[in-house]
Protein backbone atom coordinates (compact mmCIF):
# COMPACT_ATOMS: atom_id res chain seq x y z
CA UNK A 1 0.00 0.00 0.00
CA UNK A 2 1.36 3.19 -1.16
CA UNK A 3 -0.16 6.66 0.38
CA UNK A 4 0.26 9.09 -2.17
CA UNK A 5 -1.36 12.02 -0.67
CA UNK A 6 -2.36 13.23 2.61
CA UNK A 7 -4.80 15.61 4.47
CA UNK A 8 -4.25 16.90 7.43
CA UNK A 9 -6.70 19.17 9.59
CA UNK A 10 -5.14 21.49 11.84
CA UNK A 11 -6.59 22.27 14.63
CA UNK A 12 -5.84 23.35 18.14
CA UNK A 13 -5.32 19.79 20.41
CA UNK A 14 -6.64 16.98 17.92
CA UNK A 15 -5.29 16.90 14.26
CA UNK A 16 -6.94 14.65 11.83
CA UNK A 17 -4.96 13.17 9.31
CA UNK A 18 -6.57 11.08 6.31
CA UNK A 19 -3.98 9.28 4.06
CA UNK A 20 -5.52 7.88 0.12
CA UNK A 21 -3.73 5.54 -2.00
CA UNK A 22 -2.87 6.06 -5.79
CA UNK A 23 -5.93 4.41 -6.78
CA UNK A 24 -8.15 5.90 -4.48
CA UNK A 25 -8.42 3.94 -1.34
CA UNK A 26 -8.52 5.59 2.16
CA UNK A 27 -5.37 4.29 3.65
CA UNK A 28 -5.96 5.87 7.34
CA UNK A 29 -7.95 8.28 8.79
CA UNK A 30 -7.48 9.25 12.19
CA UNK A 31 -7.38 11.53 14.66
CA UNK A 32 -3.90 12.61 16.59
CA UNK A 33 -3.49 14.71 19.39
CA UNK A 34 -0.44 17.80 19.19
CA UNK A 35 1.90 15.70 20.81
CA UNK A 36 1.45 12.25 18.16
CA UNK A 37 1.46 14.29 15.58
CA UNK A 38 5.26 14.17 15.22
CA UNK A 39 5.83 10.85 15.72
CA UNK A 40 3.10 9.90 13.19
CA UNK A 41 5.38 11.00 10.39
Amino acid sequence: MQVTTIGLDLAKNIFQVHGITDNGEVAFNRALRRAQVLTFF
